[in-house]
């Protein structure tokens, strides 16, 4: 069987003074972050599009083995709420379709209020994937979606359900969807977007991933706890666990 791969990064690509030292002091915050990370999480894409030259010009800035993950812009989850949307689908995939191969995943992040409907939920899988081959992570916040319909429509689509946490329902506390792909969204517990994670839990995190990586699995950790900048620094000592782990 193939090893899976990993990535490891944070939501954006900020670097807080406490942990620059440990990135370098040569070129951009990308060009630093990158040196030291494989992967990092675009989420301005949810709030205003970005020029295709843009998309260019951050994959210009990142070694040949960097990949970013892309949230879908909110115009497609929280307004037209999944429905009716393949032209802003067309126009979004346009735009960072110039990241090239460093384009890796897309991010669905749902609204809280969006409960599963089977029928949308279809045709909003098959308008993305006639768009889309690559890899598909969908982080939904409504309990209906983490029911066995929803599970099995985002599998047949190889679509992957995002483990978040803090966990919001009891089925979210495993990955779910298509198992080939597990996505990781930390935002920090107890307190979300700014509690760090210790120690002993990045540990035993880096041995599941490289568990994970060995059944053929491709694995991404992002860090979102980024509000008191503990991210970064929780993504470096993810990224050395598993290089201990040789994942």
């Amino acid at each position: 069987m193939e090893k899976g791969l990993s990535f490891t990064g944070t939501a954006g690509w900020s670097l807080p003074r406490a942990v620059q030292p440990a990135f370098g002091g040569e070129g951009s915050h990308l060009q630093r972050y990158a040196a030291r990370l494989n992967a990092a999480e675009i989420n301005s894409s949810f709030y205003r599009p970005h020029a295709a030259g843009t998309y260019a010009r951050w994959a210009e800035s990142v070694p040949p083995h960097f990949r970013f993950s892309v949230k879908l812009p909110k115009a497609v989850t929280h307004e037209r709420r999944l429905a009716g949307c393949e032209d802003l689908l067309e126009a979004f995939l346009a735009q960072a379709a110039a990241l090239g191969p460093h384009l890796g995943c897309l991010l669905v992040q749902l609204p809280p209020s969006l409960a599963y409907d089977g029928a949308v939920a279809r045709r909003f899988a098959g308008a993305l994937r006639t768009r889309w081959a690559g890899s598909v992570a969908l982080e939904p916040r409504h309990a209906t979606w983490f029911d066995a319909p929803a599970d099995a429509l985002l599998a047949a689509h190889r679509i992957s359900r995002v483990l978040a946490d803090p966990v919001l329902h009891g089925a979210g506390r495993w990955p779910g969807g298509w198992p080939q792909l597990i996505y990781l969204r930390l935002h920090g517990s107890p307190r979300a977007y700014y509690s760090a994670y210790g120690n002993e839990l990045i540990t035993a995190l880096a041995r599941r991933i490289a568990l994970a990586k060995a059944e053929g699995r491709d694995v991404w950790c992002i860090f979102d706890n980024t509000a008191s900048g503990a991210a970064a620094d929780n993504a470096l000592a993810l990224s050395r666990a598993l290089q201990a782990t040789n994942a």
